[in-house]
């Protein structure tokens, strides 16, 4: 038995092969699989079992893609009702394959539908190997159980028993192999390894350590970071079977003439994905801003509309694809174009742009201290907010923005904030299209406003946060 672990940046999924002498698995494949076939071929196996945790909320799936590609079947839960071929699955079932036996449990909680599989590789011993948990157990955390919003209590009981009358059950040394890592929004707070055991979670992992019952429920079903807008969506995508990547539209290259008549279509927006320094020196008008460098797939699936064609703006044609590839991983299929040139094109002609001031924490430092009239927006969300913030400070979402707009004055000069500067120039690429006319971008963000020695005390609560940017004091303290 091989077990082969992938990762995928960015959206912190975990996908993994079980390899045999001649056949093998893939457990909870992500869209793009052509790295799969590959391994697959290179360690001369037949690809012919894919076994899926739950419907996925944060990404879309390649069970489709791969079973097309391979011939293999698909497993996945009965309860989840999918509408495409499959092999339904129930607590108690068993798939083997070669000497490697995986054991279904029903482990609602995270999901409703959700299942692990309890690998033994009985050429050794019955005894388990290793469980594949999907998002039921993290290591350092448990999954989440709020996706589905009116049943997060409900949801959170199930969670309780999955993990203290079944997986808990589990050998100590049995190991543990979540679908996510530390970074993703399945969970709150998981660590950045990707496997752990049942006795190393049992013993030192928080929400498994708190045992009483109520407790744990009150534990998960308040202050969770807020679950993006993609994730229901995604859902219901894996549960009818996504679209085949060979058939969604190609990207076309168009020239700056071409690519402004698409542009101007009411069903078009654009989209740019160049630095935050990049789209404040100039920019199409209009268009949204969301660094590739920076948690791209996450935020083009939560706040891109899905009613609308989109065009790219990209550094080169390489950019633009990688684009691609990270917003198809999210349910982002809809990008038909991309801007030949980039804006090296876009501005020769002549066409409309725009641009975004871009601010120095020692600028920024002069004007909280001073008395420039202007709001301070920061567009974190809000557990950041209240672990650490500058005082006067207004807090909105970055996600939120698209609907609370209308809670700032577009009259005044604006600067927003967030942790970097890529979540910030996305809040400002969103108040431009609403009409606001004097917008700043924090350079760094809050990092580098507290690099610079500038945020030491938030002064706006009663005492010191104590956070990660908060690690210290100034003698003249904000």
């Amino acid at each position: 038995m091989l077990l082969k672990h992938f990762f995928t940046e960015k959206i912190a999924h975990s996908s993994y092969m079980l390899i045999g002498q001649d056949t093998c698995a893939v457990i909870d494949p992500q869209r793009d699989v052509d790295h799969y076939i590959e391994e697959a071929r290179s360690q001369g196996v037949k690809i012919t079992h894919i076994c899926q945790t739950h419907l996925h909320a944060d990404f879309i799936s390649g069970h489709m893609d791969l079973a097309e590609k391979t011939g293999a079947q698909i497993y996945v839960a009965k309860s989840a009702a999918c509408t495409f071929d499959h092999v339904p699955l129930s607590e108690g079932d068993v798939i083997e394959l070669e000497d490697m036996r995986l054991q279904v449990l029903e482990t609602p909680g995270h999901t409703p539908e959700h299942l692990s599989y309890v690998v033994a590789d009985t050429s050794r011993t019955e005894s388990p190997v290793g469980v594949f948990v999907g998002d039921t157990l993290f290591v350092g955390d448990v999954g989440r159980p709020d996706l589905f919003p009116n049943r997060a209590r409900e949801l959170a009981e199930k969670l309780y028993h999955s993990l203290h009358d079944k997986l808990l059950k589990l050998p100590d040394y049995c190991e543990v192999y979540p679908a996510h890592g530390a970074g993703s929004l399945c969970g709150r707070a998981m660590g950045a390894k990707w496997r752990s055991t049942i006795g190393y979670e049992r013993n030192f992992n928080d929400a498994l350590l708190i045992t009483d019952k109520e407790a744990f429920i009150t534990s998960l079903t308040e202050n969770m970071p807020e679950a993006p807008d993609h994730f229901s969506r995604c859902s219901d995508i894996n549960r009818r079977g996504p679209v085949q990547v060979k058939d969604l539209p190609p990207l076309a290259e168009l020239r700056p003439d071409e690519f402004q008549k698409i542009a101007a279509e009411p069903d078009t927006i654009v989209l740019d994905t160049r630095s935050y320094m990049a789209f404040g020196g100039q920019h199409v008008k209009s268009s949204w801003h969301l660094d590739l460098n920076g948690n791209f797939p996450t935020f083009a699936g939560w706040v891109l509309p899905t009613d609308k064609k989109i065009l790219l703006v990209a550094d080169d044609y390489d950019k633009a694809k990688e684009a691609v590839i990270w917003a198809r991983r999210t349910g982002v299929d809809n990008i038909v174009g991309y801007l030949e040139g980039s804006l090296s094109s876009w501005s020769v002609t002549g066409l409309p742009s725009g641009s975004v001031y871009q601010m120095a924490a020692e600028d920024l430092h002069e004007w909280v201290t001073g008395e420039d009239d202007f709001v301070l927006l920061d567009v974190r969300a809000v557990q950041e907010y209240e672990d650490s913030h500058i005082k006067g400070s207004v807090n909105i979402p970055v996600a939120a923005l698209r609907t609370r707009y209308d809670e700032l004055d577009p009259f005044k000069t604006t600067v927003v904030v967030c942790s970097s500067g890529n979540r910030s120039s996305l809040g400002t690429s969103i108040l431009k299209q609403h009409g606001f006319k004097d917008l700043i971008n924090l350079v760094g963000g809050m990092s580098g406003y507290s690099a610079a020695g500038y945020a030491k005390e938030c002064r706006a609560c009663a005492s010191p946060h104590g956070s990660r940017f908060f690690t210290g004091y100034r003698k003249n303290p904000l």
